[in-house]
């Protein structure tokens, strides 16, 4: 507890420098503390354990005296959010601290502070207005459940205003759309805006349901007026989990306000998220896409999107082409072989010649779930082909990307492919200048020999490996050797 007095502290709650008196408060503190874990580690086993929760039973048995050396307003603002946080325990120690805070009234300032105490009951009385809520009319609701809530949506608590933006779908459908226009509406305004970055994600993960449980009539026009203003805000939020929260729903709201709206209004803030700079916004955008795609066709989508992508994969800093390319198997998905074939084919052929090795690490790996999503036929046709001519590169490391993603490509591609048009090329390579690429072709043949059929590696493997196993290169040597030894090919 940051605040809570303890020994060497500067200005004591009770007044003086250092004060010597302060000593056996901070004691009182240090066993509050005490977590069984701490105390087992000293080797006495469950006795220990024991002990640790006696320490902090005694401990808060003096919670009073703790109090009334702090004052009434650093037992509101330390000790009590130190005691919420810090004491998950049995309920012998629960029960103790319960009557200890029964007597803490005038410990906090009187009953116009009694609040204080409640900040775990309040929690729970969020929920409950939930249950209470569909059994009531309307007239009832307003009396007797609203008066709750509202305050609930405004308490000093974080954590009350949290659980009301967690449970908001909920009391939307429970007290039904009149006063869910009146009451709840700005009081999600508010959620969306609270200072609290956990209330406004929580809220932020709501907006789709939010927007789809309100009455079809003025929907459109509560949506665009009362809460997209609050979203387009939350778009550059200082905090990324609250930004990720809303990158997590924001592309459905595209189904609710129709072309139009999406096209004007959404793809902005798609293009925005789409730049940020933390990853899982970005991820969230992408794997979202395919809401976009069905409201506003994938014209639009190419003309508007598409570029942003484009521009990502192409960005200066590696880590950014490499967050897309790990995306690019999932995007493919959602858009089609046509679409991908037409738009982002040869941005991925363009990843394998790309000068940081990680890049071409991932964009081999991109290769083989590309090829699991559209099947052999597409491989053959449009991604072998091009895999294969780099083997003739004057660039000895694109002649060796080559190879890694033969061996990424085999399996998926089949024994057919493999056999007739990967491994001709493979063997050829053994001729290769660079020992390098030599070494790797023996590594090629040892990863793809499984799956070609016996007389390939009896009749085309074999003799290829034995020559390199003689190869003046010692690592050369090495890989052949133990590519036969693998095969069972001596």
């Amino acid at each position: 507890m940051a605040g809570v007095v303890g020994p060497g502290t500067g200005q004591g709650a009770a007044g003086g420098d250092g004060d010597d008196s302060l000593y056996p408060i901070a004691v009182l503190i240090d066993e509050l503390r005490n977590e069984d874990v701490q105390v087992l580690e000293s080797g006495r086993g469950a006795e220990a354990g024991s002990t640790g929760r006696v320490l902090r039973l005694n401990s808060i048995k003096k919670l009073s005296t703790i109090a009334l050396a702090l004052g009434v307003e650093r037992t509101r603002t330390e000790l009590l959010p130190f005691l919420t946080d810090t004491i998950y325990d049995e309920d012998e120690v629960l029960l103790t601290l319960a009557e200890q805070l029964g007597n803490f009234t005038g410990l906090v300032g009187g009953p116009d502070f009694a609040h204080c105490l409640l900040d775990s009951v309040r929690l729970l009385a969020v929920e409950a207005c939930v249950s209470i809520a569909q059994l009531l009319s309307e007239d009832d609701l307003e009396a007797l459940v609203m008066p709750t809530l509202r305050q609930a949506a405004e308490d000093k608590s974080w954590r009350v205003r949290y659980m009301v933006a967690d449970k908001f779908s909920e009391l939307q459908k429970a007290v039904g759309p009149k006063i869910t226009l009146n009451d709840l509406i700005p009081a999600f305004q508010n959620l969306l805006k609270d200072c609290e970055a956990e209330v406004r994600a929580a809220a932020a993960h709501k907006v789709k349901e939010l927007c789809e449980n309100l009455p079809m009539e003025g929907r459109e026009t509560i949506i665009m007026n009362q809460i997209l203003p609050y979203i387009k805000e939350l778009v550059s939020d200082t905090n990324q989990h609250v930004k990720s929260a809303l990158a997590s729903v924001i592309m459905g709201l595209s189904t609710i306000l129709g072309k139009g709206n999406t096209i004007e209004h959404l793809l902005p803030l798609f293009l925005a998220q789409l730049k940020d700079e933390c990853p899982e916004v970005r991820l969230n955008i992408i794997s979202n896409l395919d809401c976009v795609n069905e409201v506003i066709g994938i014209r639009q989508l190419s003309q508007s999107l598409l570029p942003a992508i484009v521009e990502l994969a192409e960005d200066a800093k590696w880590r950014v082409r490499l967050a897309i390319i790990e995306y690019m198997p999932l995007l493919a998905g959602q858009l089609g072989v046509e679409f991908f074939d037409e738009k982002l084919n040869s941005l991925c052929m363009a990843w394998l010649v790309d000068h940081v090795y990680a890049i071409r690490e991932a964009a081999t790996n991109n290769l083989m779930k590309l090829v699991q999503k559209f099947g052999k036929e597409w491989a053959q046709n449009t991604i072998v082909p091009k895999v294969l001519v780099m083997a003739n590169d004057p660039n000895y490391l694109h002649r060796m990307t080559t190879l890694f993603c033969i061996n990424a490509l085999s399996e998926a591609c089949g024994q057919e492919i493999t056999t007739k048009q990967m491994l001709p090329v493979v063997l050829k390579m053994a001729r290769d200048q660079v020992a390098n690429v030599r070494f790797n072709v023996a590594k090629s043949l040892q990863k793809i020999g499984p799956i070609l059929d016996t007389d390939a590696l009896q009749e085309e493997v074999k003799p290829v490996l034995q020559k390199l196993g003689q190869d003046e290169d010692v690592d050369v040597k090495y890989f052949a050797q133990e590519a036969i030894s693998v095969l069972a090919l001596a």
